[in-house]
């Protein structure tokens, strides 16, 4: 089966090519030709990856589907949220962001936060979304070379070590975006037979 998932991020495409296997044909936006921004203006995880999707579908009218992923940290009032990749400006990087909330966090006891995917699939006309979330904590520093994005200050409940720390295969096992994933294949796999 051929789906299109609504990104260009090369390391989201190869943890969802890994996750997905090979049953699934898994093109990227650049596969279709695809380029520029695709809107992403709601205040909710679950609206974006639908308006993400959506966009998509009507681009290429393939199978689709697209992520939105959040940190939610609770000291910060759920921030970042879903403004989570551009959170220290429209044009930073991952280390902007991270130091943007080492430095929010610096003084704060309570390191709570969890991290959350939504992803959206219109197939045969119809939109589901499916959710995943892993409890944790924010760091006081970067640890770990692997992953991207807030991997490196963000510690699941239960593990010593950062996503950042982890090997590929273990981050995909417990990550948000893993859970939300399997719930995903779940669902393909059933229809695909």
């Amino acid at each position: 089966m051929t789906i299109v998932f609504a990104t260009n991020n090369p390391n989201k495409l190869s943890e969802i090519r890994q996750l997905l296997g090979d049953e699934f044909e898994i093109l990227s936006l650049a596969d279709i030709d695809l380029e520029g921004d695709i809107p992403e203006d709601h205040e909710t995880l679950e609206e974006n990856a639908i308006q993400k999707a959506e966009y998509i579908f009507s681009k290429c009218e393939l199978p689709c589907f697209a992520d939105d992923t959040g940190l939610e940290i609770e000291a910060l009032d759920g921030r970042p949220g879903v403004y989570s990749a551009r959170y220290a400006g429209e044009d930073c990087l991952a280390e902007n962001n991270m130091a943007k909330v080492l430095e929010e966090m610096s003084d704060v006891h309570n390191r709570k936060a969890a991290f959350r995917t939504v992803i959206a699939l219109i197939m045969n006309g119809e939109i589901m979304t499916f959710e995943g979330k892993i409890d944790g904590e924010i760091t006081r520093e970067k640890r770990g070379l692997y992953g991207f994005g807030y991997d490196p200050i963000f510690q699941p409940d239960g593990h010593p070590v950062t996503f950042a720390e982890m090997w590929v295969e273990q981050k995909n096992e417990l990550s948000h975006r893993g859970r939300a994933v399997k719930k995903l294949v779940e669902f393909l796999k059933e229809n695909l037979n």
